[in-house]
């Protein structure tokens, strides 16, 4: 209307006063209900064309969308495993900090399990000072073995000396006999030692090692434990918490609840713009938005991402070929906004519905000084229609309220 209105101000008035003033024709005399097409004709075509044309420009190079909101991501509440939850810590909507406990599963299994791998623990820790006490047993056993063959060498050393002093006074039968003792008595030494080896590789080597496995094994128990407490992964609040203690849940269908972290949709707002101005919404625009949620507010915003791909063209790879008429409607260019100043969008609820304009703006290359005068003229005219939509856009602002409070009928 208001397009209408000033269009009609260039083409038919103009046409009007012509007609009046400098042909003598009057309304109720020569212009009549009947022939007003005819006498006002170039005026009223003119101005439907001028309307249309400006229309058209206006939003075109200065879009607008209604498909606008901040959205924010959620967080499903789940265990890492699957089980019956035992005890839940907070309630149905409640500020959590990271790291909380939400709620536990039943634990028994698991602390059977820990309690299983921390005396297999000890077990090794009661093994590893028996076997100290068998090293220090066999080291013992070397000291008799190494007496009993130096007993046994000595007296071959007698007998072997008297032998050869007084050839036939010791039977060769007795030096024999000594001569396999002693060789026994050696064998017995090595045995010990032995012995005394194994013990002692038993304690540097196995039992370590059997310590460490029957740890690691006490420490999984202990993360298997800490998974029946469910926590926080983030700084949030919870909503629409109802699990309770005997419910079933598990990671696959089975959430406990919504987790939405702390600002989550208060950075930035997301618009969806129509195909056919792909290219005119750049990186920098400056845009002016209106919140359900915060009435008679205009929110400064400036794009920061267009996103280059349209979703509504993607598809899973599977058994069939895409149809082209499958597509119901066709999709919108995705843009991402931020205020222009700090704390723009306080006080706008996550998730509310907003009405967003996006503004050309062609101040460098009309400052350009190789730019010719025809384009910089016209330029000026783009730039100026703007005006028209941030009126349109505070006038919405104005009526929202109304028109959500009492023509909906809600």
């Amino acid at each position: 209307m208001f397009e209408l209105m000033f269009c009609s101000l260039l083409t038919i008035v103009p046409d009007y006063l012509y007609r009046r003033y400098v042909q003598g024709k009057r309304f109720g005399k020569e212009i009549t209900f009947f022939s007003i097409w005819y006498e006002l004709r170039w005026g009223i075509t003119g101005c439907l064309m001028l309307t249309v044309s400006l229309i058209t420009m206006i939003f075109y190079f200065h879009p607008s969308t209604s498909s606008a909101t901040l959205y924010f991501r959620t967080v499903p509440i789940l265990p890492e495993g699957s089980g019956r939850v035992a005890e839940v810590k907070v309630g149905y909507s409640q500020p959590v900090k990271k790291g909380e406990v939400l709620f536990t599963l039943d634990s028994s299994r698991q602390q059977a399990a820990y309690e299983t791998a921390r005396r297999k623990v000890a077990e090794v820790d009661a093994t590893v000072t028996t076997a100290e006490s068998d090293v220090v047993k066999a080291e013992a056993q070397i000291q008799e073995a190494k007496a009993n063959y130096q007993q046994a060498k000595d007296e071959l050393d007698v007998k072997s000396e008297l032998q050869r002093r007084n050839p036939g006074i010791v039977p060769q039968r007795d030096i024999d006999k000594l001569q396999v003792l002693l060789d026994q008595r050696q064998s017995g030494v090595d045995a010990a030692t032995a012995t005394k080896k194994s013990a002692s590789l038993r304690v540097s080597t196995q039992l370590p090692a059997e310590r460490a496995s029957a740890e690691a094994a006490m420490q999984q128990a202990q993360v298997d434990l800490d998974k029946t407490y469910v926590r926080a992964g983030v700084d949030g609040r919870v909503e629409q918490f109802l699990v309770r203690p005997g419910d079933l849940v598990a990671q696959i269908m089975r959430p406990a609840g919504v987790l939405i972290p702390e600002g989550a949709g208060k950075g930035a707002l997301q618009a969806g713009f129509g195909q056919i101005e792909a290219g005119v919404l750049k990186e920098g625009m400056v845009a002016e938005a209106t919140c359900i949620s915060k009435p008679w507010v205009i929110i400064p915003l400036v794009i920061t991402t267009v996103q280059d791909y349209i979703a509504a063209g993607q598809f899973q790879a599977g058994q069939q070929l895409i149809e082209a008429q499958s597509v119901a409607k066709p999709g919108t260019i995705l843009v991402y906004l931020e205020p222009l100043y700090k704390n723009g969008l306080e006080g706008v609820t996550p998730g509310s519905s907003c009405i967003v304009n996006a503004y050309t703006s062609n101040h460098e290359e009309i400052s350009a000084k190789d730019t010719p005068t025809s384009r910089k003229i016209a330029l000026h005219v783009v730039d100026g229609v703007g005006l028209v939509h941030a009126l349109l856009l505070r006038i919405q602002a104005l009526l929202l309220p109304i028109q959500t409070l009492v023509l909906s009928g809600h």
